[in-house]
């Protein structure tokens, strides 16, 4: 079994781009696939979206019945094994504690001089689009990350698009985690499409001011095209991860979690980042009796991954080990070193920190409470995780007296004038 090992110190320059651009060197070519849906789906709505339904999902869908009905909510909830509610309402609770934790003031001023005050007002976006995935598997805990920040955040307006089963139907956890949500808006619908459907509006999906969520690289192709004619939020494509790790590391549990990420796909990008040669090799040692005990299909995603986009990189010392990981920006990073609190203040550019052993990435995705919505594509060097915020927008307020009116206005008409702009300063000169 192929298993990559770099050794950046003996990598050329354009090999370590190729390493840091991962999959994300495919998606011009995924832009031009899904631009002409993205065009049919504007021109000729619900039609266009049944077509592709039937094209990519093989299910065949009623224009009529994309949405969701009250009755297969109430089928979901008496379906779903109890169990497994208890452990989508374990979740919920976490990361419905964490995001409130988040939500900022509605109003706020700060006295800036006399007679001078500024703020700024909270407001939530009027209308939101959620994208669930659902390719390889369903994803009730997408659902919830997603879910839950919108709810907190109090968005009047919240759709949630995301592929059907073959049987047309949505996957009964899924259902029960919008529920618990109080999102009662979903449609049937998964890809490019879906974007283009929540961006433009169709006879069944009403039209929003941004969509968010994470996909495959035609969702996120799709997102990018329509940058501009929504707010398309955090760039959420293939799943990747870095484990970073020392001499201390245990290798065995560094191995367990390097293929938590690189399970999800083909184009998912997994790497182990270390300067020791020993944790290295003993990991790269570990990984194929670990991937061959997967199901198929798994053992088939964690293969393609490890002689693509992932592997093992050697490094230098701890020190270029940090430089590698803020350059790369990962979705999310493991810190598996001796003394990891030590390494934080060091890294600059990552979705998500999991700091020690004890917080593998799998908690972080479920039921920790952070959000595991998360920039991907190196996206992380200027991109956020997902929170509250990313449904609620800010507005400066301003309030003078008559007092900090007179204290300001020479100041502002001067600078009126040194650019330019006559009317501004006439505002001023003229007012009385």
């Amino acid at each position: 079994m192929k298993i990559n090992v770099y050794e950046l110190d003996k990598l050329s320059k354009s090999d370590i781009e190729k390493i840091l651009i991962r999959s994300e060197s495919d998606i011009e070519r995924f832009q031009e696939i899904v631009r002409p849906i993205i065009d049919d789906v504007r021109k000729r709505g619900d039609n266009a979206i049944v077509e592709y339904s039937q094209k990519f999902d093989k299910v065949s869908l009623n224009p009529l019945l994309l949405k969701v009905t009250n009755q297969e909510f109430e089928d979901a909830n008496k379906t779903l094994d109890s169990s497994i509610k208890e452990v989508i309402e374990a979740s919920a609770k976490n990361i419905k504690k964490f995001h409130k934790a988040q939500m900022p003031e509605e109003m706020w001023f700060s006295h800036i001089d006399k007679g001078i005050m500024a703020g700024e007002k909270i407001t939530p976006i009027t209308s939101v689009g959620i994208y669930v995935p659902r390719g390889k598997g369903s994803f009730p805990s997408v659902m919830l990350m997603l879910c839950i920040p919108v709810s907190v955040a109090e968005v009047p307006e919240v759709i949630v698009c995301t592929p059907p089963t073959p049987e047309g139907k949505v996957d009964d956890a899924s259902l029960f985690a919008a529920q618990i949500c109080g999102i009662k808006n979903i449609y049937k619908v998964g890809g490019a499409q879906a974007i283009a459907a929540m961006a433009f509006g169709t006879q069944s999906i009403p039209k929003v001011n941004k969509v968010i969520g994470p996909g495959n690289p035609y969702v996120s192709a799709a997102k990018r095209l329509l940058y501009g004619k929504i707010d398309v939020g955090t760039p959420a494509g293939p799943s990747e991860s870095i484990i970073l790790c020392d001499e201390t590391t245990n290798p065995k549990k560094a191995a367990l979690d390097l293929l938590i990420e690189a399970e999800h796909g083909p184009d998912s990008t997994a790497l182990l980042v270390t300067h020791s040669r020993e944790i290295g090799e003993a990991v790269k040692t570990m990984l194929p009796d670990l991937i061959n005990d997967l199901p198929e299909e798994r053992k088939n995603f964690c293969q393609n991954v490890f002689s693509n986009y992932g592997g093992i990189v050697i490094t230098r010392n701890i020190e270029q080990s940090i430089k590698f990981v803020n350059d790369f920006a990962p979705e999310h990073l493991e810190v598996l070193t001796n003394e990891p609190m030590s390494i934080l203040p060091e890294i600059k550019n990552a979705g998500e920190i999991l700091l020690g052993e004890y917080s593998p990435i799998t908690i972080g995705n479920f039921s920790l409470g952070v959000n595991a919505i998360l920039p991907t594509g190196g996206f992380a060097k200027t991109f956020s995780c997902v929170t509250v915020y990313d449904f609620l927008k800010r507005s400066s307020i301003g309030y003078l007296t008559k007092e900090g009116y007179e204290s300001l206005k020479d100041i502002a008409m001067k600078f009126a004038e040194y650019e330019g702009f006559p009317s501004h300063a006439n505002a001023i000169k003229k007012r009385g």
